[in-house]
């Protein structure tokens, strides 16, 4: 069964981690009830801040288990399936539409690079057969200074053709907007979501579908403010808390400010290659984020 096309504010939640560095199932449950109720649309669940390629697929499909059994909204949540490896990428697929994810976001296998359309037209196709018998809607994830593998236009659309009903959307994380435009033209059907709240004007106006932003962990209000009723002061302050984190490590600098946020230090975990941000940037994005919520009354 094909579900509603997501839109709005997306938050591309954090995955809490225990004392030994794996999920911590109920922190994550915690925080994404928390992010649904003040301000959320929906959430990205095990993306690139939820930091899934660094979990195994056992540990990934426990997390995406984990969200079903504890009742969360599926029917607000997509979930990050692409792997380097084909097999995993369908197994985490099918393993998200028999849950009932509202649909799956798709990196590129991301290992070997210039592989030709081809190549990535079957990928594609053993996810959209792997999810034959629930047509779990698929949005390409768009990365390429990580992923270094490009969903181009000329590929998107002929994905689209390729899997009629089952490419819904992208998520662009590159940060080009001129891309995101030319993305977000292919169809009006076909949702496209920047990865940051700077453009939630734009998107309602509808350019776009909305923002999955990693940022929106932190300032999800915000954004919601600034998308659900064009208040131009909350946008502000949503991308000039965003920007406490130009030049320093995104997601280990998101985890350290939901610890501030919430008062739980253990938050601020992350699972290597990450490391921890040092004391000058913690204390600079926490400073920061204060002063910019207490000037605003924000």
């Amino acid at each position: 069964m094909a579900h509603p096309t997501l839109s709005g504010v997306i938050a591309a939640i954090a995955t809490p981690l225990d004392d030994k560095l794996s999920p911590d199932i109920p922190r994550a449950m915690k925080l994404a009830r928390w992010l649904l109720d003040n301000g959320c649309d929906g959430l990205n669940v095990l993306g690139s801040t939820g930091e899934a390629t660094s979990f195994s697929v056992e540990e990934r499909k426990a997390v995406m288990t984990a969200y079903k059994t504890n009742d969360l909204p599926l029917d607000r949540l997509m979930v990050g399936t692409g792997a380097a490896s084909i097999a995993d990428a369908m197994t985490l697929t099918r393993h998200a539409a028999e849950l009932g994810f509202a649909g799956a976001l798709v990196l590129p296998p991301f290992y070997y690079k210039g592989v030709p359309d081809d190549g990535l037209v079957a990928y594609i196709g053993a996810l959209v057969d792997a999810t034959a018998s629930q047509k779990l809607p698929i949005y390409l994830y768009h990365y390429p200074q990580l992923s270094g593998v490009p969903w181009h236009v000329e590929l998107i659309k002929r994905l689209r053709q390729s899997f009629p009903g089952r490419i819904v959307g992208l998520k662009d994380s590159s940060g080009d907007i001129a891309y995101a435009r030319s993305v977000a033209a292919i169809a009006k059907d076909f949702a496209t979501f920047p990865s940051t709240e700077a453009c939630l004007l734009d998107a309602r106006k509808g350019e776009f579908a909305g923002c999955i932003s990693a940022t929106a962990n932190v300032n999800a209000d915000l954004c919601q403010r600034a998308w659900k009723d064009g208040d131009a002061a909350a946008h502000d302050n949503a991308v000039a808390i965003r920007k406490l984190f130009e030049g320093r490590p995104l997601v280990p600098g998101v985890k350290t400010l939901l610890g501030h946020i919430h008062g739980d230090a253990t938050l601020a975990r992350v699972r290597p290659p990450f490391a921890a941000v040092s004391v000058a940037d913690r204390t600079a994005i926490t400073a920061g984020y204060d002063a910019i919520r207490t000037k605003n009354g924000a």
